[in-house]
């Protein structure tokens, strides 16, 4: 572990982290960290042992020529530390690793700490799962949180998942034992095109972290890649009429589900967003509430594979989000 020296003291600092694996559909939520700390130009300060948490048989290390020497990468977690600027300063400490292989709980203590040491005020853990949702529906994002006041304040659900959890579901738990203010929020991916990457569900991912936090996030060149990866699976699903039919029956459950949310209050919410959004004016780049879960935009390049044939739809086996 490196040392918390040079870090400066921090303004209201959030802790947001995201990790690679079975939390982590389509590489949604780690690609959403890895965007902030790009946009932001965040500054590894910590890293934790490769050898406390990792089986290196399952994630592997990988080696690289630096100037003709052979130099070796370790999979781990690391921390860096963003600063959010304009009239409401404030920080991110950005958590960015892989589900760790083992040691679990000392895992979540030793994030705990640093966050401790750090003054974080809040930890947010992003995940992504596998669900029965259409692509070419704006992405379903659930905030959950086992704080009944959190709940209230912040518009979230308090968690009822029972089952089988990653290590998402664990450092939240960990954070309420901590007595520290935690949430996560849940990405659902459509299972019959989960190959990574998915910018869509990574933008509907920092729109509702922008929300939460209330901070401008910086997009980049996302939104593009989003629409692009919307036609993209456009196109592949108008190839299969299967896949075609399938996709009309999830989105007729989707839109039948929603009607209730066409209420008064959704309304309001929704009309509250256009004004802060109006109110905080253009920016380069623009920003993750431009275009809102429902912008979807540029294809990756190539390599795009035929997403598989699904099941019919169950609807005794919808996947729900867990803590």
């Amino acid at each position: 572990m490196i040392e918390l020296e040079g870090v400066p003291e921090l303004i209201d600092p959030v802790m947001v982290a995201a990790f690679e694996g079975w939390n982590d559909a389509g590489d949604a939520a780690s690609t959403a960290v890895a965007h902030l700390d790009r946009e932001w130009k965040g500054e590894v300060f910590a890293a934790l042992d490769a050898e406390d948490y990792y089986d290196f048989q399952v994630n592997r290390p990988t080696v690289w020529m630096d100037a003709g020497v052979r130099k070796i990468t370790w999979p781990t977690t690391r921390l860096s530390v963003v600063r959010v600027g304009g009239e409401k300063p404030r920080d991110l400490v950005l958590v960015r690793g892989i589900e760790p292989s083992m040691r679990w709980r000392s895992f979540c203590n030793e994030l705990l700490g640093f966050a401790h040491e750090l003054g974080v005020e809040l930890v947010v853990v992003l995940g992504a799962l596998l669900g029965d949702t259409p692509h070419t529906r704006p992405v379903p994002i659930s905030g959950t949180t086992s704080d009944p006041d959190l709940a209230r304040r912040m518009d979230l659900e308090e968690t009822k998942y029972e089952g089988p959890t990653g290590i998402v579901g664990v450092l939240q738990e960990a954070c309420t034992h901590a007595g520290v203010p935690a949430v996560s929020l849940w990405a659902a991916v459509p299972h019959y095109v989960s190959q990574p990457p998915n910018p869509k569900a990574t933008l509907a991912l920092l729109n509702r972290l922008e929300d939460l936090i209330d901070v401008r996030i910086p997009l980049g060149e996302l939104p593009e890649d989003a629409r692009a990866w919307q036609v993209g699976v456009d196109q592949l699903a108008a190839e299969d009429t299967e896949v075609a039919e399938y996709v009309q029956t999830l989105e007729e459950a989707r839109d039948t589900a929603e009607l209730p949310e066409a209420s008064g209050e959704a309304i309001a919410r929704e009309f509250e967003r256009y004004l802060r959004r109006r109110d905080g004016g253009p920016a380069a780049g623009g920003h993750a509430t431009d275009g809102g879960e429902g912008t979807y935009l540029r294809e990756g390049p190539s390599g795009r594979t035929r997403p598989p044939k699904p099941p019919k739809p169950d609807p005794e086996d919808d996947e729900s989000s867990e803590d």
